[in-house]
């Protein structure tokens, strides 16, 4: 599992940790590490002697970080450049040490580098990037390498221009090929579009693990970690003990929506699945192995149940919903269910001790907060999980699983392919497996996220994706991750 910490977290880590050190380590590290990235790449393109490096080059500790890795490159024979953008704070230190290794200042875009150090501004800048750093920016594109590549861009802790807490992109930003960063990830390495603007990231150790002592402030389902999480049946287990997992899903109108969430159900680790409602004999044709029947009432005894994708928002489904929340079992509640919470008359249904799960996406994610998630998606889901007192699943290309203390995790394995319609039903069958077999909320929605992501980029590589396909792609992807 990764983790990332929060700016104000980090700043008290480092400070603690430069008071156990003597002056400048933390920065020499970080430029070593730096530095031996960017010879790796560099070598990979040609080799470090005789490249071309331009280092752009803020004020503070980040603009020494690039300093130093200029002159450690340059001592290999690189030609390096820095253009410095704040000149009257920059770090002279790290200046001087880039002149005695050979390298030189400019004060001009060069039309040719075979790599690029984004050393403008660190972790603790907010804000998009401003004149004259934005124009620089904007013209990176324009540089190219030896053999008339584009100009490998390095990020040094993070792209300059990104917010740092929250992923968001405000104006004028860095996109890297690599971003190294220092300590531990941060917030932007794995949430929104600054994450995409992040590139690969390298994680450098400087020795601020043992000092961290806060919380993360995201955490990160890696594949290990399904591996060891998912439930798996033992020589005693039978269908009842893996879990029953209910599906109160589709309708007379939308019968995919009750195929598609039986499908990522059955995909699922529960022992046994139960379909209640009106697209019960197209479930039942479809899926032999669901126990169906015509409402909610008649179903029989389940561990969890899903409820909502495709239901409807009429009497009937209404009836449902009330029916499910009614239950001591945790519940998701999935689109059309979402809807029907809102506008009074189903708000007290929320108010219940058992899990609940919410699944909205952006536009479900307005009507039931009455704004959008904006700039910091992480924070609103955030206060939309401490107000449902549930666990919000935010549906995006970075997917985001809040709980109601304020834990964050966030989904590195969105695709566009699942930008279609259906998909959402196949991931609330997952999920409401996962939650059947027992698993927590949280750990079960992120878990779910990220085999859901891996099952869209494995439809894909066949074309144009449809959300059966994203149902089919779960088995293989779960049997490559289980082993």
């Amino acid at each position: 599992m990764r983790q990332a910490w929060r700016v104000a977290d980090v700043r008290a880590a480092e400070k603690t940790l430069m008071a156990q050190l003597p002056e400048g380590t933390l920065m020499q590290r970080a430029a070593a590490g730096l530095a031996r990235r960017c010879a790796l790449l560099l070598d990979a393109a040609g080799g470090v002697y005789g490249s071309r490096v331009l280092l752009l080059v803020g004020s503070g500790d980040n603009g020494g970080d690039t300093l130093y890795a200029g002159a450690a490159l340059a001592r290999r024979g690189a030609q390096v450049r820095a253009l410095l953008l704040t000149p009257e704070r920059v770090h002279l230190a790290g200046l001087a040490a880039l002149r005695a290794a050979g390298g030189f200042t400019t004060r001009d875009l060069p039309t040719r580098a075979d790599l690029v150090l984004d050393g403008i501004v660190g972790i603790g800048a907010s804000g998009g990037l401003r004149e004259p750093a934005a124009a620089v920016v904007r013209e990176l594109g324009t540089l190219r390498g030896r053999t008339g590549e584009p100009a490998l861009i390095v990020a040094v802790d993070v792209p300059s221009g990104v917010a740092v807490d929250t992923g968001d992109v405000p104006g004028e930003a860095v996109t890297a090929d690599v971003t190294v960063t220092f300590g531990c990830l941060k917030p932007a390495h794995l949430l929104g579009p600054a994450a995409v603007r992040c590139g690969e990231v390298e994680l450098v150790d400087i020795g601020l693990g043992p000092v961290l002592v806060t919380d993360p402030a995201v955490r990160v389902v890696e594949a290990a970690d399904v591996a060891a999480w998912w439930p798996r049946p033992g020589v005693t287990s039978d269908k009842y003990t893996r879990g029953v997992v209910g599906l109160a899903t589709g309708s007379a109108r939308y019968p995919g929506a009750a195929l598609l969430s039986s499908a990522g159900a059955l995909a699922g680790p529960a022992g046994m699945v139960r379909y209640a409602g009106s697209a019960h004999q197209e479930v039942v044709r479809a899926h032999p192995s669901v126990v169906v029947a015509p409402r909610v009432a008649e179903a029989g005894r389940v561990q969890a149940w899903v409820c909502g994708s495709g239901l409807g928002t009429g009497e009937e489904a209404r009836t449902e919903l009330r029916s499910v929340l009614a239950t001591p079992l945790p519940v998701l509640l999935d689109a059309d269910a979402i809807t029907l919470l809102v506008g009074g008359e189903h708000a007290e249904d929320l108010r219940r001790d058992a899990p609940l799960v919410l699944t909205p996406h952006d536009g479900e994610f307005k009507r039931l907060a009455g704004e959008a998630p904006g700039a910091d998606r992480a924070g609103a889901a955030a206060r939309l999980a401490a107000w449902t007192n549930a666990v919000v699943l935010l549906k995006g290309d970075r997917t985001i699983v809040a709980t109601p203390g304020g834990e964050i995790w966030a989904n590195p394995t969105g695709s566009p392919a699942l930008a279609t319609a259906g998909s959402g039903d196949v991931l609330a069958g997952l999920l409401g497996s996962l939650l059947a077999a027992g698993l927590p909320p949280a750990r079960a929605a992120a878990m779910a996220a990220y085999v859901h992501g891996l099952a869209g980029r494995r439809a894909a590589l066949d074309g144009p994706v449809t959300a059966p396909d994203v149902a089919a792609a779960l088995r293989p992807v779960l049997a490559d991750l289980l082993g």
